[in-house]
């Protein structure tokens, strides 16, 4: 089954939304994605693991986050509302395990390198997907794959040569009449793969400790203000590079040279100057310099006045009375 209408919440055109721009040497839609999301999820009860939520995002549109600069991303499993468009598709009979899904998903895709992801990777981002798009090119394998922190293959989060696994599959399928069942390492053990250690990236939540620990980790100071912020881009359904530092310093200017209140006002108000002038990183970084530069000029103004630089008739210390009530 294909559904070509997308289900995403930001979008419902046929085409997948734009995605993050492509890294260096890297033209987007030079490869394609196919993101297993119908399993059954046994050892969470049956629970609909592609929707749980860790930092606030389904598991599942992380994944889609860390994939958008695919040119097509096809979810095999049920359509759902997502965070960005994309194809779905299912497999037959439903629940035939990963290498019918595969085989599904690879019907739909034409790019020579297609990159397989599970749907339950919280810490996968844009720049691993990339990472491994790159290994694949440079080596000339048939794979690239993650290998998580005891040095086991992690072949849902990896990028193929779709020639190869095609070919794969269809002996496969000569082999054994049909893939229903078929566990993925009678794939994966005929293919040449390279592999890229990252225990960060490749951490998959199979259980409920391993959601609790993903959820643990993304609220550890180091990560949480990346975390946040981009789950708020991904609610807003906005890409824009985010200068946080910046966006930091004009807080704390505005809260200590104005009053507490004014940081998250003025902050506000800077990304609606930003937008009225439909500018991007460049036009934030532009207006945050020019409030924080008012801030400051606040601050300096009212230290003045507090010090009495401009004593009333030259006596030292006395600010002048000059409000219009003034006897």
């Amino acid at each position: 089954m294909t559904v070509d209408q997308p289900t995403g919440l930001r979008g419902t055109g046929p085409d997948p939304a734009p995605g993050p721009v492509a890294g260096v040497g890297e033209a987007r839609g030079s490869f394609d994605a196919v993101v297993l999301a119908g399993g059954a999820a046994r050892r969470l009860g049956g629970a609909d693991k592609p929707g749980v939520r860790v930092g606030g995002r389904a598991l599942l549109d992380r994944v889609l986050t860390a994939c958008a600069g695919a040119g097509t991303t096809v979810v095999v499993a049920d359509p759902r509302p997502t965070v960005r468009p994309v194809r779905w598709a299912r497999e037959e009979p439903p629940g035939g395990g990963p290498l019918a899904a595969l085989d599904t998903g690879l019907r739909h895709i034409r790019a020579d390198h297609v990159v397989v992801l599970s749907a339950d990777l919280p810490f996968l981002a844009a720049p691993t997907v990339r990472r491994l798009v790159s290994a694949l090119r440079t080596t000339g394998a048939d794979g690239a794959l993650l290998t998580d922190g005891g040095g086991r293959d992690q072949p849902l989060v990896a990028a193929y040569r779709s020639a190869a696994l095609r070919r794969g599959l269809a002996a496969l399928t000569d082999a054994h009449t049909g893939l229903t069942g078929l566990p993925l390492r009678r794939l994966t053990a005929a293919l040449d793969l390279t592999r890229v250690p990252d225990p960060v990236a490749s951490f998959d939540c199979d259980t409920w400790d391993d959601i609790a620990t993903a959820r643990a980790r993304i609220r550890e100071h180091g990560h949480v203000l990346d975390e946040w912020i981009s789950a708020v881009k991904d609610e807003l359904g906005i890409d824009l590079a985010v200068d946080t530092k910046l966006l930091l310093d004009l807080a704390r200017d505005a809260a200590h040279g104005v009053a507490r209140p004014a940081a998250p006002l003025t902050t506000f108000l800077v990304g609606y100057a930003a937008a009225q002038a439909q500018g991007g990183p460049e036009a934030v970084a532009e207006t945050a310099r020019r409030a924080a530069a008012l801030a400051r000029r606040w601050a300096e103004e009212s230290g003045t006045e507090e010090s009495g630089t401009a004593g009333a008739e030259g006596a030292p210390g006395t600010a002048p009375d000059n409000r219009p009530d003034a006897g």
